[in-house]
């Protein structure tokens, strides 16, 4: 049995909006599971293999990019770069979701190679972690000419995801509203483009569009890379159930006035947080620290809040068992400081004030897979093995 203990922990984040920041100091690991938080003295170090010193720094659930193109492996064709997907781990990303592999060289339209496609992604990651992060590949893209037992031989091969409605040929709700009701009544998640084209082929969706479609998320709010207006956003937020996404490569003032009208209508556990990488804007491997700190630092969110929207709430939303500080969950953590030179005290100040955390230790499934980030900034405290 592997065990490990995280101990003197400065402010342990939960990933839950109930309860952002737990009164604990210490979590212990068994085989890849969270199995216990609380305070030092209450376990028993004797019977711990590896034990970290957190000297007083924060840890937090692995964050989850909600929004991912990757293809196979762990390069991008769209800009010929290798490791990306690696490189996201250095930025404290420990999930990766995709929202379809529209990138591959050839993807095929056709109903058959669709269904391919996405069935190769899926298993294809599933059993491949690069680096260690983890990625939920295989989001079909729909095409038409799909029919409802295609979305069943998907659900038993194990595609789970849905790509963004708009970048296939399926794009009305004449179209693709039957299969989206396929898709659900299978178990998939369902996410669909939101905003202006974001590439050859894709086409722009308005408000009316997706409350018409009925999708799970509506993706990227804040455009990709081009915003529907704050009163289409303003929609979704007052008159909808939706999951809201926002993403680093939008636009920075529709993602500041969907966080304030998130806030003023209470419903912060509707959204989520993604990159859109690799994309036109390429690849942005601290997308997601970079959004934290650009929320806490521009709106009244809270840091500690933030962070839930890209853990705890994107795993509820596409079904994972991680994102959350508690006994049950896999212990996907990463450890952080305020970085040299910043003028906060701690990773949560640094955040406050918009400078990005230095990443000291990133763990997946128990396993210490980053010892000191090569992508952002040196902490001013470095955990250590004791």
């Amino acid at each position: 049995m592997s065990t490990i203990l995280l101990k003197n922990i400065g402010a342990l984040l939960s990933g839950r909006l109930e309860q952002p920041v737990l009164n604990a100091d210490a979590v212990l690991i068994k085989d890849g599971i969270i199995q216990c938080v609380d305070n030092c003295e209450e376990i028993k170090e004797n019977s711990v293999e590896t034990i970290i010193d957190c000297h007083g720094t924060t840890v937090m659930p692995g964050l989850i990019d909600t929004h991912c193109h990757p293809v196979l492996g762990d390069y991008t064709p769209k800009q010929k770069q290798t490791g990306f997907l690696e490189d996201m781990l250095h930025g404290g990303v420990t999930t990766a979701i995709s929202a379809g592999e529209i990138h591959l060289p050839g993807r095929p339209t056709d109903p058959a190679g669709v269904k391919a496609m996405a069935i190769l992604a899926a298993k294809s990651y599933a059993n491949f972690r690069p680096g260690g992060i983890k990625v939920e590949g295989g989001a079909v893209i729909l095409e038409n000419g799909l029919v409802e037992d295609d979305f069943k031989e998907m659900a038993r091969e194990g595609v789970r995801l849905v790509g963004e409605i708009g970048l296939g040929s399926a794009k009305t709700v004449e179209e693709a509203g039957p299969m989206v009701r396929w898709a659900k009544a299978n178990g998939m998640t369902v996410m669909m483009h939101t905003g202006g084209t974001s590439m050859p082929g894709s086409s722009s969706v308005t408000a009316r569009m997706v409350m018409d479609m009925d999708p799970d998320i509506a993706s990227h709010v804040n455009g990709g890379t081009t915003s529907i207006s704050i009163d289409e956003i303003k929609k979704l937020v007052e008159d909808t159930s939706y999951i809201l996404e926002i993403v680093h490569c939008g636009n920075p003032l529709a993602a500041v006035e969907t966080m304030k009208l998130a806030l003023e209508n209470d419903c912060l556990e509707r959204l989520i947080i993604g990159n859109d990488s690799p994309t036109g804007s390429g690849v942005i491997t601290l997308g997601l620290l970079r959004m934290l700190n650009f929320l806490s630092s521009l709106t009244r969110i809270r840091p500690e809040q933030a962070v839930c929207l890209a853990t705890g709430n994107a795993a509820r939303v596409f079904g994972l068992n991680r994102g959350e500080i508690i006994p049950g969950k896999e212990a996907d953590l990463v450890i952080m400081d305020a970085p040299i030179g910043s003028m906060g005290e701690d990773a949560l100040s640094a955040i406050e004030i918009g400078d990005i955390p230095g990443v000291s230790m990133v763990i997946v499934d128990g396993e210490i897979k980053v010892m000191k980030s090569r992508n952002t900034a040196p902490a001013k405290r470095q955990a250590t093995i004791i």
